[in-house]
């Protein structure tokens, strides 16, 4: 079993890259998040590895790779619990859970299903298959800054920082990320002034 590649990225495509390691080039499938993040071509690279059969008969063997170890183990969870989901499939819900593992985490333990539909573009249907899958086993998957979660306790103030930035344009992961860390700063903030040193934190 590969558990990562460590060679040359020789081919970029629209869904998989070519890296080439002991003179062997293995095309691999990734997210289009991982895709963006890539260097540019003949540049070194480290991908994490799944292998996966595919083919009626099982004769063939896919590589889907990520460039964190995370972005692998969230994969595996949901392509082996959440019913109905292929490789592929996974894929494209890892690539739709990537914009943060913390915040999806946060979301499927509180059974928040409107965020993964405002947030992360799940449908309901799917938001609701997600977390009935995943409540109980998501707790084992750890995630790199999970103590720096941008899910803030309840708190009238900063919900309403929130709230204004999202007013103002600003994407809901990054308000609650910018007013979450103005708030570290100063708890005893008013709302005016919480707003005014979170809009620095968006920039």
């Amino acid at each position: 079993m590969i558990d990562y590649i460590n060679g040359i990225l020789k081919v970029k495509l629209s869904e998989a890259i070519v890296v080439e390691a002991g003179g062997i080039g293995y095309k691999i499938f990734a997210p289009h998040s991982t895709l963006l993040k890539l260097p540019k071509e003949d540049s070194d690279v480290k991908i994490y590895i799944v292998e996966a059969v595919a083919g009626i008969y099982g004769g063939v063997i896919n590589l889907y790779g990520f460039l964190t170890y995370e972005e692998r183990e969230m994969y595996l969870l949901i392509k082996d619990e959440v019913p109905g989901t292929g490789a592929k499939k996974a894929l494209e819900y890892t690539d739709k859970v990537s914009k943060s593992f913390v915040d999806f985490k946060t979301a499927v333990l509180k059974k928040n299903s409107e965020t993964l539909c405002s947030t992360f573009g799940f449908t309901k249907k799917t938001a609701d298959k997600l977390i009935a899958a995943l409540k109980e086993k998501i707790l084992a998957v750890n995630i790199a800054g999970e103590q720096e979660a941008s899910f803030m306790q309840p708190n009238t103030v900063t919900s309403d920082a929130v709230m204004a930035l999202i007013s103002l344009g600003i994407k809901e992961i990054h308000a609650k990320r910018a007013v979450n860390k103005a708030f570290e700063d100063d708890r005893d903030i008013s709302l005016e002034d919480l707003i005014k040193k979170s809009l620095k934190y968006t920039r």
